[in-house]
């Protein structure tokens, strides 16, 4: 078969693994990105994968699929920001830092308000007010209908009210 039917093959694997991605149905949206994969391995489809893992408390398979995202395409910035959304849900706080700053470096991303909120996250777990304060106003600069960023800044100015 041709890389391009491959190519569609997988394309469409994927888009069905994310309908039932959207509607919880994790276990179905793991074996059509699996099989999404077998067509034609991308960086997104191992990302995605590794996302619906990490809805079923799988954090260690999900950091896997996203590292094998970043061997397939380390410029893609996703991978990177969850890995460490991944080790703060593992209680990894201070582990999760270079993946968020690796995920900012990213030259292939179009959220990069997430790493940042992120980092705030960190920060402000740290007690590091400032820093916190500093990646909340980036995440929200950078997306200004970012509800969760906001209301972290929020909390912060109330504790220093």
């Amino acid at each position: 078969m041709a890389d391009s039917e491959l190519k569609q093959r997988a394309g469409e694997y994927f888009r069905r693994a994310y309908e039932h991605h959207e509607k919880g149905e994790y276990e179905d949206a793991v074996e059509l990105y699996s099989q999404s994969i077998e067509a034609f391995p991308t960086a997104e489809a191992y990302t995605f994968r590794g996302w619906a893992y990490s809805f079923q408390g799988n954090y260690v398979q999900a950091i896997a699929d996203c590292k094998k995202a970043i061997k397939l395409d380390p410029d893609f910035g996703n991978p990177y920001n969850d890995v460490g959304a991944y080790l703060i849900q593992e209680n990894q706080w201070d582990a999760a830092i270079p993946w968020f700053e690796k995920a900012l470096a990213a030259p292939r991303y179009d959220s990069y308000f997430f790493p940042h909120f992120n980092l705030g996250r960190v920060y402000e777990h740290r007690r590091e007010w400032g820093k916190a304060r500093k990646h909340y106003l980036q995440a929200l600069q950078l997306n200004r209908e970012y509800r969760l960023a906001y209301r972290a800044l929020r909390r912060l100015q109330a504790m220093w009210s």
